[in-house]
């Protein structure tokens, strides 16, 4: 009942409002309580932040693949690797590929949890030393792994690379040279599938509550982040 109960009570992306009127207009309270409280697609445990929709066109699963970004302010296509990790090894993984990034990076903290009002809000920190960033994310690892509305990346301008923790709950990596965090997957488990599908490319709905809203506040103050939208 508690992923149900978020469902019903809590914010939703705009693309979420939109989607939620077609593989789920149809079902029941029964049904749909059934399938939002399935948690594990096989060996693939999910976060608390998405569900897949009822029709399941992309079924949950752990593994990378490669793709391309198109810079349109550099008109250049910068490479990319996505990656979807079982909520067991999923933050360990993240933390893992921060280390690649260097001693000093900025960070962006991600939310939608007052979409209808703001929109997509990007808070921006510069130049904080990583072993403190990562301090504090493990203090926050359950509003980050769980919650919906809730993304982080961090980057390192000068090389350039970026590492995105969205509020899907997969990780990106942008920029060049990428084999350290390749490695970095597949010491994680992961295995390179280039055909596979992410669940943001099919029908989902995120979750949040109050206490993530409130957690995120919180994030914002221990990162010193004063509110500005980037």
């Amino acid at each position: 009942m508690g992923f149900l109960k978020k469902f019903f009570n809590n914010v939703f992306h705009e693309e979420v409002v939109a989607q939620t009127a077609s593989s789920f207009e149809q079902l029941d309270q029964d049904e749909l309580e059934a399938h939002l409280d399935v948690s594990r697609y096989g060996s693939f445990a999910l976060t608390d932040a998405v569900r897949p929709s009822f029709d399941l066109d992309v079924v949950p699963s752990a593994g990378f693949r490669h793709d391309t970004y198109r810079d349109e302010a550099s008109r250049q296509n910068v490479p990319v690797v996505m990656a979807a990790a079982s909520r067991e090894r999923l933050f360990d993984t993240f933390m893992e590929l921060l280390d690649p990034l260097g001693p000093v990076v900025d960070v962006v903290i991600e939310t939608s949890h007052d979409y209808a009002a703001v929109g997509h809000q990007d808070l921006y920190r510069e130049h904080i030393d990583m072993p403190i960033l990562q301090s504090i994310l493990w203090d926050f690892e359950d509003l980050l792994v769980n919650d919906g509305c809730t993304g982080i990346a961090v980057l390192n301008p000068s090389i350039p690379q970026e590492v995105q923790f969205d509020e899907h709950k997969i990780l990106i990596v942008y920029g060049k040279q990428l084999r350290e965090y390749e490695g970095v997957l597949i010491d994680a488990g992961l295995n390179c599938r280039e055909e596979m599908k992410f669940v943001t490319e099919a029908e989902h709905v995120h979750s949040t509550n109050d206490s993530y809203i409130e957690q995120f506040e919180m994030l914002k103050m221990r990162l010193g982040i004063d509110g500005d939208r980037y």
